[in-house]
């Protein structure tokens, strides 16, 4: 199964509700908890009612942030959170009208409750993304774990962390600076100049902070 599949199933099967944000008329971020109805190895498919503010951002917008998120209560990495683990994604959405949403039903048998006529159901429309990147964020590992993916044509971040937030430039000393302040351990010092190894990467930017010859960048 590719990455962006697993995750998206991921979020639609062991999370199934995410917290969305768009913006509204005055250019706010506005935040609600929206189900992931459906995935394939392409997107994922959610719907909203014609007549909800959502509706009205998404048609105008076209544009959404969402991160499901499922697993213990805390983040003390005792037994009750082994399992934490979050998908956050942003990017463009399309509404595609009717389609898939007798599939939709189909999947989620609660919706026949809420949207019980098939006259009633003309109120929902189904939206998809088209474009869009994604992280995957497990907090339950040790070091953390993070991995990035992307949806339609856009970009997959650079596994040598050109897209990241933070990276090493060749103006590196290998003084080790660095490697005294990286909460995760997770450069790497077998060379210089260092590299960060994003996949356990915090961005907490110490690195970018602390390097007294200004190596490290951030994007």
């Amino acid at each position: 199964m590719d990455t962006e599949n697993r995750y998206l199933k991921m979020l639609e099967n062991e999370m199934h509700s995410a917290v969305c944000a768009t913006t509204d008329e005055e250019n706010k971020p506005v935040t609600r908890v929206i189900d992931i109805m459906l995935s394939d190895e392409k997107t994922f498919y959610f719907l909203t009612a014609k007549g909800k503010d959502f509706y009205k951002q998404l048609m105008q917008r076209k544009y959404i942030a969402l991160t499901g998120m499922t697993g213990g209560e805390g983040l003390d990495r005792t037994e009750a959170s082994l399992h934490i683990r979050a998908v956050s994604i942003r990017g463009s959405v399309a509404c595609i009208g009717t389609e898939k949403l007798a599939e939709i039903f189909a999947a989620n048998p609660y919706m026949a409750e809420i949207y019980p006529s098939g006259k009633s159901r003309e109120a929902l429309a189904v939206f998809k993304m088209t474009e869009g990147r994604g992280e995957f964020f497990d907090l339950s590992t040790n070091p953390i774990t993070r991995e990035s993916f992307a949806i339609g044509d856009a970009e997959q971040h650079a596994e040598d962390g050109t897209r990241a937030p933070y990276r090493i430039t060749e103006t590196c000393t290998g003084c080790g600076t660095c490697l005294t302040v990286c909460p995760q351990n997770c450069i790497r010092h077998d060379a210089v100049p260092f590299r960060i190894d994003q996949r356990h990467c915090l961005h907490c930017g110490n690195c970018y902070t602390d390097c007294p010859v200004r190596a490290v960048v951030r994007r």
